[in-house]
């Protein structure tokens, strides 16, 4: 999750989708994986055309919502995509989906918490483990935090550097034993196991070592930067660890 404010541009969504959208969430028709899955790829869809925000309230088959803070985003595939580590470090790298897919990969499953209040229990994520990206890199001193940015153009996340090295903070490139898809904030996406979603950039671009933590895009309109699940936000959800 980045936002509570969906995209916005693209032609209005109809009543009758709208309608139909409603009817699909209140049907029971997640009984079957496929057909969970085909809702999540409907209303991830929808939500790309969608200047109405109605989408984004919507629970699909999985739970999830689908948030952008930028009227468009752009699609990357394995062509284009590239992912860059510099700041404070030795060793500025830039890194494709093929070279990403061929470091070690980590699947981590835990539930998936929103600041806003939904919750999606034991979702599959996997990939490198930042803390491989960041030693790859070389870390050098007066490192102390860690900032990501997204192709969005707009959405932007820190950590601190000891919490950017737990093992389950990811640079993912699957979800639910899937490839991040677009909606999700694919190709790549940062996930971040124990914090609210919001932590969780979506979109990743950029991995940049800083001196200091710098308040991501939700930080400075009002949320926690350290954003523990059941231990942050004013918030006493079950902790995802």
């Amino acid at each position: 999750m980045t936002t509570d404010h969906p995209d916005t541009e693209g032609a209005p969504v109809g009543r009758r989708l709208v309608l139909g959208m409603l009817g699909l969430g209140a049907g029971g028709l997640v009984a079957a994986p496929y057909v969970q899955r085909g809702i999540e790829a409907f209303l991830g869809a929808a939500s790309d055309k969608d200047p109405t925000g109605l989408t984004g309230l919507l629970p699909n088959g999985g739970g999830f919502r689908y948030y952008s803070v930028a009227t468009s985003v752009p699609r990357k595939n394995e062509q284009d995509y590239r992912l860059t580590v510099n700041g404070l470090v030795d060793r500025p790298t830039t890194y494709t989906l093929d070279t990403l897919s061929a470091l070690p990969q980590t699947r981590v499953v835990r539930d998936v918490q929103c600041v806003t209040g939904w919750r999606v229990p034991e979702t599959p994520f996997s990939g490198v483990r930042l803390s491989l990206l960041l030693d790859a890199a070389g870390v050098g001193p007066g490192a102390k935090a860690v900032r990501f940015t997204c192709f969005d153009g707009t959405y932007s996340e820190s950590l601190t550097l000891q919490q950017a090295r737990r093992d389950d903070v990811l640079v993912c490139l699957r979800m639910q034993d899937e490839p991040v898809s677009h909606a999700h904030g694919g190709p790549v996406r940062l996930y971040v196991a124990p914090m609210y979603f919001y932590k969780s950039a979506k979109w990743l671009s950029g991995i940049t070592v800083t001196s200091e933590v710098r308040p991501g895009y939700w930080e400075e309109r009002g949320y926690d930067v350290d954003a523990w699940v059941g231990g942050s936000n004013g918030r006493s959800d079950t902790p995802t660890v």
